[in-house]
């Protein structure tokens, strides 16, 4: 089968790979319909260390199952299934508490022999902890909306929970990636009424204003806080949904917060050091967030993804076919496409 695999900064290939056959009586293969580049996949791509052997990568995908081992029992073949963007037993403790990242037996996508979610097909370890059964036929127009539970919707899910967000909460958005759109719609969801999103790519923040933005803050540093409080009364939001993962993002996020509010990191951080001192503890300011559960999160939000009342597919732009994957990395990495389906 075809497979996408990465080999260094900006040398992504798609190339002929085996197909993946069942190894243990947990695992479930499945033909993948759809998947997509993130903009996580964007930091290796920008800055891996070139080797002479490719790594699989993609960690967003939903399809068909082909086949299931002996001991899968909650879907069989011919069942469409979303997959988080980690597997997991479902059944740890952790697991158990709805952190499915911390799983004791789980993994990430790629790594260790496990397939990349950008390929012809994937094999699933621990399948019942893992898949999800979509009650829909596999030509529903759906899917784009669908496979965002496998991880961005999720994830700008996980910010707005994680920071509180309801009817009583205003609410800072900061990035106007496909995480931070869905954080919009995600906070729009819960009950927030003002959401600021903070983002300079006119063609994103007019979607994030159907999403559920109020207004758009297009500076940023000094001139994008005073915005912000000028906004709010100089008093900040409640919520900071901070959907980046770069310093300058988090401090922007202290800036802007008001004092007992939350600060939700979900973008991958790219530092280790940031603004935790005196301001932050004097003020009773909550850093909060971290990797989404997705798995936790996708039964809760599939009705509303099934009825149409969230649309959030419409973060894709550009469609590609499989071998043209490396193209679509070059897109998002310049900024000309917010996120690549891959169908």
């Amino acid at each position: 089968m075809r497979a996408t695999l990465i080999y260094g900064a900006g040398d992504v290939r798609v190339e002929d790979v085996p197909d993946p056959v069942l190894r243990a009586p947990s695992d479930a293969v499945v033909r993948v319909l759809r998947s997509c580049v993130c903009g996580s996949d964007l930091w290796p791509y920008a800055s891996r260390e070139a080797t002479e052997q490719g790594q699989r990568i993609g960690h967003e995908f939903l399809g068909v199952v082909e086949d299931a081992g002996a001991e899968v029992t909650t879907v069989k073949a011919g069942d469409l299934v979303v997959a988080p963007f980690v597997y997991s037993d479902g059944t740890c403790e952790f697991c158990r508490a709805g952190l499915h990242t911390s799983c004791r037996n789980g993994g990430n996508w790629g790594v260790r022999g496990v397939d990349g979610g950008q390929g012809e097909a994937v094999r699933v370890p621990l399948a019942d902890g893992t898949l999800v059964k979509l009650p829909v036929a596999e030509d529903t127009a759906l899917l784009p909306s669908l496979l965002t539970l496998s991880d961005v919707f999720a994830t700008g899910h996980h910010a707005a929970v994680t920071a509180g967000v309801s009817e009583r909460t205003t609410v800072t958005v900061i990035g106007d990636g496909a995480v931070g759109l869905c954080a919009v719609l995600a906070a729009r969801r819960l009950g927030a009424e003002r959401i600021v999103l903070m983002g300079r790519h006119r063609d994103r923040t007019d979607l994030g204003r159907e999403f559920g933005a109020t207004d758009v803050v297009a500076a940023r540093g000094e001139e994008g806080i005073a915005e912000v409080r000028e906004l709010t009364g100089g008093a900040g939001t409640h919520a900071v949904l901070e959907c980046v993962g770069t310093k300058p993002a988090f401090e922007t996020g202290i800036g802007v917060v008001r004092p007992g509010g939350r600060v939700s990191r979900v973008g991958v951080p790219q530092y280790s050091d940031g603004p935790i001192g005196r301001y932050v503890f004097g003020n009773n300011i909550t850093i909060t967030g971290g990797v989404a559960p997705a798995r936790n999160y996708i039964e809760q939000l599939l009705p509303d993804v099934l009825e149409g009342r969230v649309e959030p597919g419409k973060v894709f732009d550009v469609t590609m076919p499989l071998d043209e994957v490396p193209a679509g990395y070059q897109a998002m990495a310049d900024r000309k496409a917010l996120k690549v389906l891959v169908a």
